[in-house]
């Protein structure tokens, strides 16, 4: 498969769980706003644009102002609206490689923001997140039901894994910082889809533990970090990256695997000493094994990224914009595209 196939399936797959993630995070800090939360509503919505990679509006922190840059704004390359036509885009120029259903569903999700973001705008957000959310799940079923287990799948799942991991973490940082530690763990669950497989595994009311163990460390859970930080490991290897008698030799597999086994075998205790520092070693994981991976599918193509022409490479650069800058520290520019790092700082595992 071409690189540049192979990127914009990728990016494919990223851009739709990207929409998909910054609807459950809006939807997560529109209910603490709303529902009387002890912090202050600028300093949650505040947090949320650091979160995201955003600057502050120029309208000021308010509900309609964040929900405006970070839901409607076709400018904000993180906001749903952008995030959904670039899934298209990116489709397009490779529709030989994806089904037909997919293609068609993507495309419809694209022309069906706009009457959608216009009610929106009129009866509420939650409207266009629900719809949002809806077709995200269409769009992952119909690929995972109508495309050959191939290299095309391949690359759509490990950038919606990845993806996954980082929308996450960020999710879970918004929900804990919006409400000064204290989260509605059960707002926070629903918004994830996770609420009734956490009841059926607990069978008690959710509790910061316990909800942060489901979400960061449920083998069994789709939408848990760990089953996409395996994913993506599985997916890796896939693509042509096996390991070798003396293990993973491929840097984005070894960043993985390490990433997978530290939160396999961290105790929840301990991730709860330092949330907000565990959520960081996670995004730059999966920063370091997707900056990784490419370097070495252009080394090996002999074509550089920074090389890449059209449209395809248009819609890749514009992503960047929504950077990696770790959640856990000050306030990130939206307008820097951090270099690559080569091995990401990952904690070490308690003896």
């Amino acid at each position: 498969m071409l690189t540049r196939m192979a990127e914009s399936l990728f990016w494919v797959g990223r851009y739709t769980e990207r929409a998909d993630d910054t609807a459950r995070i809006l939807d997560v800090a529109l209910h603490n706003v709303l529902e009387g939360s002890p912090v202050d509503p600028t300093v949650i919505l505040g947090d949320l644009c650091q979160t995201m990679g955003m600057r502050t509006p120029p309208e000021g922190l308010s509900p309609s102002s964040v929900t405006e840059a970070l839901a409607y704004d076709p400018a904000q390359p993180s906001s749903i609206v952008s995030s959904v036509r670039s899934a298209r885009e990116a489709a397009k120029g490779v529709r030989q490689a994806i089904s037909a259903e997919l293609w068609e569903c993507l495309n419809a999700t694209h022309f069906g923001m706009e009457p959608k973001v216009s009610a929106a705008r009129s009866m509420g957000p939650h409207l266009l997140f629900r719809y949002v959310k809806e077709r995200a799940a269409m769009a992952a079923g119909l690929a995972d039901s109508t495309m050959s287990r191939d290299g095309s799948w391949h690359f759509l799942v490990l950038g919606r894994s990845l993806e996954r991991v980082d929308m996450t973490a960020r999710l879970l940082l918004s929900s804990y910082r919006g409400t000064g530690g204290s989260p509605d763990w059960a707002t926070t669950l629903r918004c994830c889809s996770a609420h009734e497989a956490y009841l059926k595994a607990y069978q008690r009311p959710p509790q910061a533990r316990s909800a942060v163990e489901f979400l960061l460390s449920d083998r069994r859970f789709p939408r848990s970090v760990f089953h996409a930080l395996s994913s993506a490991e599985s997916t890796v290897s896939s693509i042509g990256s096996p390991k070798g008698p003396a293990g993973a030799r491929d840097p984005a597999l070894r960043i993985l695997g390490r990433m997978r086994a530290w939160l396999e075998f961290s105790d929840v205790d301990e991730l709860m000493e330092d949330l907000p520092g565990a959520l960081g070693s996670l995004q730059e994981a999966c920063a370091g094994a997707s900056d990784s991976l490419w370097a070495k599918l252009y080394r090996a193509s002999g074509v550089s990224a920074g090389a890449v022409q059209g449209s395809a490479a248009a819609a890749v650069g514009s992503s960047r914009a929504m950077h990696w800058e770790r959640i856990d520290g000050g306030r990130p520019d939206a307008d820097v595209v951090h270099q690559p790092q080569s091995e990401p700082e990952i904690p070490e595992m308690s003896s």
